[in-house]
């Protein structure tokens, strides 16, 4: 350095001295340094590439990279690039007056050219400075690209600087950061590696880590992909490249069901992939991720405010270049670009699911199992979402098959019109599945949480339509021909016996003799326990009541043989009879230790009758 020519001074900014403030509460992760350091190095270069597509200098045949040395031993962390550089003025104006940024003259001359399709990072100012968080002195060595003298410039942590001529030759920046002491984590090549690979994976020059104390000096190849994915279009893209971008990025070992490519122009101007992840089972995390970047700069790992809450199982990436590169919460909450964004997004989901289910159905039935709980409950929570995806919309089938809601509506005229039967444990309830996939009756499977308020919502949408739980009527179709008799002496036997006085009994004629008795219960009533257990609501712990009925089939043998036994037989009648309504109980439930012993006994005692 050549100190005849040194010049003194103390960083200017506008309000009062804020180094103690950058050095502490700049950002909320002190790691977001290096992104800001390797953001200006890169935006360095993009500048002096862009003055040279414009005509403005000579082009040239340079390698652009920026360059990243880690020297333990000197406990220096150095970020180089060989982009645009500083003179001396230049240097004065950005860099020792925080309240300034460069990139502001730079893109207020140079930005419209290309109608902003290149944006600039630029951040020199107070982004720079966040070294300081890290650093008890900082040094920049830089050269510009007009052959001015070259630059060197030293400040500490009180701001008090030194810029002297330096005989710096090639062109472009060094930002020397002398780590401090309580600091030296950021000396280990391995912890910078995890930060270049979360924040600079895939900004838009090359970026090489070096380790000045190893052997191995430097990396061979970039340690960033400067084209990624989302920046190209989607004919550009197979899906091996899919693939191969979403295990990298989440390192999740299951292939994503499908994914959604997002190129917006004018006026929401963003770009992004969104997949739909492979959930095993009810009990696998639903969390999802999708990371925002700024011009290809990683801003955050999650931002929940530009993906609408009932989408978050969704994992990707978006890159907004219109919203500001240090974003917060509050901004991104009751910014309408965002909502936007958000609302381009949902329609971008709906017309993805639509197009699969319309043009390959088999592939969309394949994945609707995965995708099922996520799309009832965006639906759930957005009508216009309903409306742009009830096309679309599968009832999956016990039988194995898919049918949409008017598919199904169109099949059932005959046997159970404007009537859709669904079961929610096709174990418990084979018997009622069973009976009525006997008379062509179709029994749709809802066996999650959400999928019986779903129920009602589609009814709420379709006032033609109605769901009921296998076990909540008699369907027409399973109807026997003949009236019922009833038989009071019954009633009494079965409120006897299932310990219930108020136990409501009817009697119908079933087309299946062998079903001597089976126990309905009402839907409405069953949906209303239903949600005040899923709310909370109630005594905890208190059993609601709900409406049932034992529907006795008296066109059945063996309550014709039971009808017997109460007339000169009352302890058969009654052994049988209890039998019979804890066989109706099982598919209701499982039956209690004392239930299922007294079941065993009346089984056993039943035989020896025989």
């Amino acid at each position: 350095m050549n100190e005849q020519n040194a010049r003194k001074g103390g960083i200017s900014v506008e309000t009062e001295h804020i180094f103690p403030i950058i050095k502490r509460w700049l950002y909320s992760e002190k790691d977001i340094f290096l992104r800001e350091i390797v953001s200006n190095a890169t935006d360095a270069i993009t500048k002096l590439k862009r003055l040279e597509s414009l005509g403005e200098i000579p082009a040239t045949d340079r390698d652009f990279a920026v360059r990243i040395t880690v020297d333990k031993t000197a406990k220096t962390l150095t970020v180089s690039d060989n982009g645009i550089g500083m003179t001396a003025e230049e240097l004065e104006r950005y860099i020792c007056n925080i309240a300034l940024s460069g990139a502001v003259d730079f893109i207020q001359k140079y930005e419209n050219n290309d109608d902003g399709k290149n944006g600039i990072i630029g951040h020199f100012g107070l982004g720079f400075y966040s070294a300081f968080m890290v650093s008890d002195r900082v040094e920049i060595l830089t050269k510009s690209y007009t052959n001015a003298p070259a630059v060197h410039w030293i400040c500490d942590e009180s701001g008090e600087y030194e810029v002297f001529d330096c005989d710096k030759t090639d062109g472009g920046t060094d930002i020397i950061m002398h780590i401090n002491d309580d600091e030296a984590e950021y000396l280990d090549r391995t912890r910078i590696e995890g930060i270049v690979d979360k924040y600079c994976a895939f900004m838009p020059e090359k970026i090489y880590l070096a380790d000045a104390d190893s052997e191995n000096v430097a990396s061979a190849d970039p340690v960033n992909e400067t084209f990624p994915i989302w920046q190209k279009s989607a004919s550009e893209c197979t899906d091996e490249d899919y693939l191969k971008f979403y295990h990298k990025v989440f390192r999740d070992g299951n292939d994503p069901l499908f994914w959604i490519h997002i190129n917006a122009d004018y006026p929401l101007n963003f770009k992004g992939i969104l997949y739909f992840p492979k959930i095993r089972n009810e009990y696998d995390s639903i969390e999802g991720q999708v990371k925002l970047y700024y011009n290809q700069v990683f801003v955050s790992d999650n931002i929940k405010e530009v993906i609408p809450e009932y989408l978050l199982m969704l994992k990707g990436v978006l890159d907004c270049p219109e919203l500001p590169l240090n974003v917060s919460r509050s901004y991104l909450q009751n910014n309408t670009y965002v909502s936007k964004v958000s609302a381009h997004i949902v329609k971008k989901v709906a017309d993805k699911l639509n197009s699969i289910k319309n043009n390959d159905r088999e592939k969309y039935e394949t994945v609707w199992k995965g995708i099922s709980t996520f799309i009832e409950y965006a639906c759930l929570r957005d009508r216009k979402f309903y409306d742009r995806v009830k096309g679309s919309i599968l009832l999956e089938l016990t039988d194995g098959s898919f049918a949409t809601l008017p598919e199904y509506i169109e099949d059932a005229k005959e046997t159970n019109p404007g009537k859709i039967y669904y079961t929610t444990d096709r174990s418990l309830q084979t018997g009622y599945i069973s009976m009525l996939e006997k008379q062509g009756i179709k029994v749709a499977v809802m066996e999650h949480i959400v999928d019986t308020q779903f129920a009602s919502v589609l009814e709420s949408y379709n006032s033609d339509v109605k769901f009921l739980r296998v076990d909540s009527d008699i369907a027409e179709a399973v109807k026997g021909d003949g009236e019922a008799q009833n038989n009071e002496a019954l009633v009494e036997l079965f409120r006897k016996v299932s310990g219930n006085e108020s136990l409501s009994v009817s009697f119908q004629i079933l087309k299946d003799g062998k079903i001597p008795a089976i126990l309905n219960i009402s839907e409405e009533s069953r949906r209303l326990e239903e949600m005040m257990r899923l709310y909370g609501m109630g005594e905890p712990g208190a059993s609601l009541p709900t409406e049932m009925t034992l529907v006795v089939n008296s066109g059945a043998p063996l309550i014709a043989k039971l009808a017997e036994y109460t007339e000169n037989n009352t302890d058969k009648a009654e052994k049988m009879a209890a039998y019979i309504y804890k066989l109706s109980l099982l598919s209701q439930k499982k039956l209690s230790a004392e239930e299922m012993q007294s079941f065993l006994a009346d089984g056993f005692d039943i035989l020896l009758m025989l």
